[in-house]
């Protein structure tokens, strides 16, 4: 009797939530517990001896029906009976054998006892509501970095007219008590004067106190939209050596705020800012490449705490759009400026600023107008010359050739718009599959006003029903590894036997399901997390999905990062022999989720057909 009752103690150590509990209460809960041996034959009549249970599967495969909630397949490491604990109602209980095994009973009196502490409750909480046990997934230390600057951003902004004085103006400043002021006119923001602009353009030079504001200012300055973070902030910042950023609504394009590096300093600082400092200081494609270099091993040497990975993918690609930035001016200093308007687009992971290690470029070139022949031969260099700097910069050229280098995606606006017709005319699975990239956009240089005019065109094509159905089908065709019984169905063919492609498991599922809302809704925000916090109310995904999806989305990368570094490899195959026991649940969970909310995206926009 002793050797079980340890057998049951050193088994409830390892398993969660159980592994949170004191020691001595885990031995009286094994005192006090028993082992069961469940077959078809006598399931009925050894449960019914313990009928006031939490039962705890250690192996086998059994048909659960324990809640109003429909029959669950459950194996090994799951529970089943806690709804009737938790709610103090009788579901009644009906177990069916797959597979015979071993169930541990554990009686309700001490379930209640362990009920008391707080990770335990928040876990059969979190399971009883079908959400993740997500307090892990909140409890970060650079949190603070996905902050929108919404949240950091308090006071308003002051604001004053182009044509009143400098005196007036460093009037309203001081009495406001603020370091600088934006210069509004009709047409909206025109410059912003700051203390610098008042020193150096007035009082050193003795200008007369009554000249204009608008002679003085700093004109056309760069801002950032309120959605967007305080990282954005840091980043922009560094790149312009500015100390005052305006922060606007992009949906009333109103001044909102400013911000300045006080406020940030206010809320924390990170070495990772230097290390972004130093690339936006370069100037040359040799201090470009070296400084770039400094970035991964950053990450490799300094990512340590779950935070740390969950703005690693941000980093890498707000990296990549200085290093593009640069580039670009790079070869307009040799080979003067464009010919044109132009924008550069960057797409799939570095258009939503989630890159990893094994990230490529996928970037391509939106023209104004269609080019002649000469202007064409501008953009080529430009293209070639940037996409093989990037590559000297540790930025992988793209296998499948989607980059600006390919003449296929250096196109006109119009051309572009003609593309996205042609997208929603042929939809099948293999032409969904070519175009998905492309839906997750974001201009990184040169005039995002092109972007914006294809984007709005774009809508309406996007929104067809006929086009998100589509979508919805193409989402719904990847399956989470999990078997029926919600097992782990490893990756074939691999090194590692338990080994799962959380990229392709996972993740890449959540960003499609989240484009598909977000297309729906108008919303282009590139983001798989941004777009989660910007569906309106109406979009039809519940806010229970939305809170899960952007848990899981976390869980996901922090989990594949953490791979990545620790194993030195750029692959998204996460080992399951490498996480704790509540990250194989919090994995499951999250599978079982993904799988619920992939049924529910098919139904909503191709009426159930899969």
């Amino acid at each position: 009797m002793a050797a079980i009752v340890q057998q049951i103690s050193e088994y409830l150590s390892q398993q969660s939530p159980f592994d949170e509990l004191d020691q001595a209460l885990i031995n009286d809960i094994s005192q006090a517990s028993a082992l069961i041996y469940l077959t078809q034959e006598n399931s009925s009549n050894l449960l019914a001896k313990y009928p006031q249970c939490l039962y705890l599967i250690q192996n086998g495969q059994f048909a659960i029906k324990d809640s109003s909630a429909p029959i669950k397949h459950l194996s090994d490491g799951d529970y089943f009976g806690f709804p009737k604990l938790l709610d103090s109602v009788d579901y009644g209980l009906t177990v069916g054998v797959d597979s015979p095994g071993i169930v541990l009973c554990i009686r309700a009196e001490f379930f209640e006892t362990a009920m008391e502490d707080e990770k335990f409750k928040a876990f059969f909480d979190a399971i009883h509501e079908n959400s993740l046990q997500n307090k892990a997934v909140t409890d970060t230390n650079s949190m603070w970095l996905y902050k929108p600057l919404f949240e950091v951003v308090q006071n308003k902004p002051v604001c004053v007219e182009p044509m009143l004085s400098v005196q007036s103006a460093a009037k309203i400043m001081a009495e406001n008590n603020v370091s600088s002021a934006l210069v509004m006119g009709q047409d909206g923001l025109q410059g912003i004067l700051t203390d610098r602009d008042l020193r150096k353009r007035v009082l050193a030079i003795g200008l007369d106190i009554n000249t204009p504001v608008h002679e003085v200012m700093t004109k056309s300055p760069i801002f950032l939209t309120k959605n967007k973070t305080i990282f954005d902030a840091i980043c922009t910042m560094n790149e312009h050596s500015i100390n005052h950023l305006p922060i606007f609504d992009a949906r009333t394009n109103k001044p909102f705020g400013m911000i300045t590096n006080t406020d940030i300093s206010r809320q924390q600082r990170t070495n990772v800012v230097f290390v972004i400092s130093d690339l936006s200081k370069s100037t040359s494609i040799e201090e470009l490449s070296a400084g770039a270099k400094q970035v991964p091993q950053y990450i490799v040497s300094n990512a340590q705490r779950a935070g740390d990975f969950d703005i690693a993918g941000k980093v890498l690609a707000q990296a990549t759009d200085i290093m593009t930035r640069k580039l670009i001016k790079f070869f307009q200093q040799e080979n003067g400026k464009a010919p044109m308007y132009f924008c550069w687009l960057v797409f799939g992971s570095q258009a939503r600023e989630d890159q990893t290690m094994g990230s490529d470029q996928d970037n391509a070139l939106l023209l104004a107008r269609e080019p002649t022949a000469e202007q064409a031969e501008y953009f080529e260099a430009l293209a070639d010359y940037v996409c093989k700097g990037l590559g000297k910069c540790g930025i992988k050229l793209c296998d499948g050739n989607i980059m600006a280098s390919n003449p296929a995606l250096r196109l006109s606006l119009d051309a572009y718009k003609n593309e996205s017709k042609k997208w929603a005319s042929n939809l099948t699975s293999q032409a969904i599959l070519d175009f998905n990239i492309y839906l997750d956009v974001r201009a990184v240089a040169g005039d995002a006003r092109l972007l914006n005019e294809l984007q709005e065109m774009r809508k309406p094509i996007f929104q067809k029903s006929i086009f998100l159905a589509a979508l919805a089908r193409s989402a719904n065709e990847v399956s989470v590894p999990l078997s029926m019984f919600q097992k782990f169905v490893y990756a074939k063919g691999e090194s590692h036997k338990d080994s799962i492609d959380i990229k392709k498991s996972a993740v890449l599922i959540i960003n499609n399901i989240v484009r598909i809302y977000a297309l729906a809704s108008g919303v282009t925000i590139p983001n798989t997390v941004a777009r989660l916090n910007n569906l309106p109310a109406n979009s039809g995904l519940s806010p229970r999905d939305r809170q899960n999806l952007r848990d899981i989305w976390i869980l996901m990368n922090r989990l594949r990062w953490r791979h990545q570094l620790t194993n030195q490899v750029d692959d998204n195959l996460v080992r399951i022999s490498d996480l704790s026991s509540i990250e194989k649940h919090q994995l499951k969970a999250a599978f079982q989720a993904i799988h619920r909310v992939q049924q529910a995206v098919v139904l909503k926009f191709s009426g159930g057909i899969g």
